[in-house]
């Protein structure tokens, strides 16, 4: 007959298991609603300007282009406010160009040990080891909060998992100082 803390230790692995799931889709799924309400954002400014282009006196799109301007003389073409698209994403998916400082503190400090990592010659890290490098208790709670970061980085192409727990940058992710 099985103990009733191995019960429920199989019971808490499976809750974790379906956490981290569920954590890991709706990750993926903020980041493609950000993506999604960028396309909407672009359609919506090509349409008013395209809006105020064709409505302007004789078509001239100089003229609507000064009118769109606040305090310009001419004809005033009334656009509907801008919409701000708040990406609701803490981790933006990763793309040529984009800088790591558009990551929080913690997860750049993840990306510089990689870096370091791998200008040294070395090879991936486990979490336990990235605890470790950043002076923290390795312990399963802090661990786990990186593990979480980690899978979030690789989720957004910031970070490779080589092997399962192990951890390195993505291909064409560059270091602090290196232009990404």
């Amino acid at each position: 007959m099985p103990s009733v803390v191995g019960l429920l230790e199989q019971h808490e692995l499976a809750a974790r298991r379906r956490v981290d799931g569920l954590r890991e889709e709706a990750d993926r799924v903020q980041a493609e609603l950000a993506t999604a309400e960028q396309e909407w954002l672009e359609w919506t400014i090509a349409r008013e300007r395209v809006g105020a282009v064709l409505s302007a006196p004789g078509g001239d799109s100089a003229d609507a282009v000064a009118a769109e301007r606040p305090g310009s003389a001419g004809t005033e073409v009334q656009a509907s406010p801008p919409l701000v698209v708040k990406a609701r994403s803490q981790v933006p998916v990763w793309r040529e160009g984009l800088a790591q400082t558009a990551l929080s503190a913690d997860y750049q400090r993840i990306l510089a040990v990689l870096a370091d990592r791998i200008r040294l010659g070395q090879g991936p890290l486990t979490c336990q080891e990235m605890a470790s490098f950043f002076g923290m208790d390795v312990v399963p709670a802090k661990v786990e909060g990186l593990r979480s970061k980690a899978k979030r980085l690789v989720a957004r192409g910031w970070l490779a998992e080589t092997a399962p727990g192990r951890f390195t940058l993505a291909r064409g992710v560059s270091g602090p100082g290196d232009g990404s």
